[in-house]
């Protein structure tokens, strides 16, 4: 499995870094229709690559999924594509976002993070921009228009640099440390935004407009929480509880890697190792075997909706 992975991840990277550089801004059938000729072009130039290679083939991680859902994201595969793409970015995303969902997203996969959330225009905009740069908290600006504030250019610029051994950044005037858990979203609710190269150089636009496969996701998750109240907390429960197995699994695994890569002598002679190994056998086999009996009953609800 590893050998195969390997021989096909090139063809997979470039899929993945061309969606993630290049397609944010667009729709979901365009992004399709781009990627499509993509791989066409992977075949022609001979490059290894797995069949209907895409970005949520090869950089979708199920348990983040889960999480993000949870929080609110659509799960048509656009919006899945668009968190995907949030969560490997270099440069900061600005959201098109006039139904407001990734702006509700945001809040809610943030709240616990201690999110700041601002406009342009308002009266304590820097100071608060400031603290949390210092501090390491996340930002949403929100409801922007087709300007940024010029006091975000070195920040959407990443202009840091070392003084005195600390990371800093120069916000107007003022020279304060840069916390490298700071994060900064953007929305805005203008449907067809036009912005200047400048600007769009410095963000990675991303399209979050509601698609039909969404709204249809939606407005059924409604309608079954009216009629079927049962249905729809079930199936929550199911998708809280298939994530928190997952994450045990995943953890049991590094587990299992960090007591290998540090073990001294002969594996065998390692007690520690050799009941862990014992014990995540036995966990695994468990939680695997729970997954696959949850899994099946979430598509039973699925069907029954």
């Amino acid at each position: 499995a590893v050998v195969s992975t390997q021989s096909t991840g090139v063809g997979d990277a470039i899929i993945s870094a061309g969606t993630i550089a290049f397609l944010g801004a667009f729709t979901s059938s365009y992004r399709q229709s781009l990627v499509k000729e993509w791989q066409q072009q992977l075949v022609v130039l001979n490059i290894p690559h797995t069949s209907q290679c895409n970005i949520l083939n090869t950089l979708g991680d199920p348990i983040k999924i889960r999480n993000w859902t949870l929080a609110s994201l659509p799960s048509d595969p656009l919006s899945i594509e668009n968190g995907i793409i949030v969560s490997n970015l270099r440069r900061w995303p600005l959201m098109i976002d006039p139904q407001g969902q990734a702006n509700k997203w945001i809040k809610r996969l943030e709240k616990d993070s201690g999110l700041e959330v601002i406009r342009q225009g308002s009266s304590d905009f820097s100071r608060t921009l400031e603290n949390a740069v210092r501090f390491g908290r996340p930002v949403l600006i929100e409801n922007v228009g087709e300007e940024l504030e010029s006091v975000l250019e070195p920040i959407l610029a990443k202009q840091t640099f070392k003084q005195n051994g600390n990371l800093v950044i120069r916000l107007g005037d003022n020279v304060i440390p840069y916390h490298t858990d700071f994060r900064l979203y953007i929305t805005t609710k203008l449907p067809n935004p036009h912005y200047k190269p400048e600007t769009s150089t410095k963000v990675t636009l991303l399209n979050f407009t509601l698609t039909q496969e969404g709204l249809t996701d939606q407005l059924l998750g409604l309608v079954v929480s009216k009629e079927r109240k049962d249905l729809e907390d079930e199936k929550n429960q199911l998708v809280q509880s298939n994530a928190a197995m997952k994450q045990q699994l995943q953890e049991t695994e590094e587990r299992i890697l960090f007591l290998l890569s540090n073990s001294q002598g002969s594996p065998l002679d390692d007690e520690e190792l050799i009941n862990t190994l014992g014990e995540s056998k036995q966990t695994s086999e468990v939680i695997k075997n729970k997954v696959t009996e949850s899994e099946q009953n979430e598509k039973n609800i699925d069907a029954t909706r």
